[in-house]
């Protein structure tokens, strides 16, 4: 690979009932041709928690409230508008206020939804080798399409991903198997074949229920009251690079 010092991935153990070291299925070492990468969006692939954090505490300003600290808004941006407004106002589920600010922070976002926002360090990289080797990657998120598409169009990337779900692409959304079934049939492969990665439980969730190897993003999104070992993935990863380890180890060996 073209990147270097980043770890190779810990021999950890498999699905229940599988050898230490395998996955795509139950077996290693099968062609890079095969398989397949699949993303979340927020926290994962974009970091695009600077756009949205900028926006609500905008918001937070204009309705004369102070603003909660970076770390503390950043840890609920995988989760959406809703608990982002819900967390940083401190409303409880039901407060009809609720969905006008969170109507009027996705207002504001999508007015400024790429000014700051990008891949995370390493994952051009990332990108760049599956591309080279023929590996298809794909986008799952459970953002809504209104927002998806612009911003992965003002990365230049809806182009070079082989597939794109949002949140409102099919009749479930994540934590169900059926978006991540979904990208792994579109881009011509068994979940199986697949490796998800993502920053949330409802990613791994989704991944595992589908059959797909999961990766969990210690990069990404993550509250302090998280414990994403506990979350039933293959493995963690503190890098984007991370998961170039973990193809290599699982497939063929990669072209820089």
């Amino acid at each position: 690979m073209s990147e270097a010092g980043h770890r190779r991935p810990p021999n950890r153990p498999g699905r229940r009932g599988e050898p230490a070291g395998t996955g795509f299925g139950g077996h290693a070492g099968s062609s890079a041709a095969d398989a397949a990468v699949i993303f979340d969006l927020d926290g994962t692939l974009v970091d695009t928690a600077p756009d949205l954090i900028a926006c609500l505490s905008e918001l937070l300003a204009d309705e004369g409230r102070c603003t909660p600290p970076y770390a503390a808004l950043r840890s609920t941006v995988s989760h959406g508008a809703r608990v982002m407004v819900q967390q940083a106002f401190s409303l409880e589920r039901d407060d009809r206020r609720s969905a006008r600010l969170e109507e009027e922070l996705v207002r504001r976002y999508r007015a400024r939804i790429a000014e700051r926002s990008r891949l995370f360090p390493g994952m051009e990289a990332v990108l760049a080798t599956l591309e080279a080797n023929a590996i298809p990657w794909g986008v799952v998120t459970n953002k809504p399409s209104a927002l998806t598409t612009p911003l992965l169009e003002q990365l230049a990337l809806d182009q070079r991903a082989a597939v794109i779900v949002s949140g409102d692409t099919l009749a479930r959304a994540k934590p169900d198997p059926l978006p991540i079934r979904h990208a792994a049939a579109t881009m011509g492969c068994p979940p199986q074949a697949c490796l998800a990665v993502g920053d949330a439980r409802r990613d791994i969730e989704a991944a595992v229920g589908a059959g797909a190897f999961a990766l969990a993003a210690l990069f990404g999104y993550l509250h302090a009251g998280d414990h994403p070992w506990r979350w039933g993935a293959h493995g963690l990863i503190a890098s984007p690079l991370d998961t170039l380890d973990w193809l290599e180890r699982l497939t063929l060996p990669l072209r820089g």
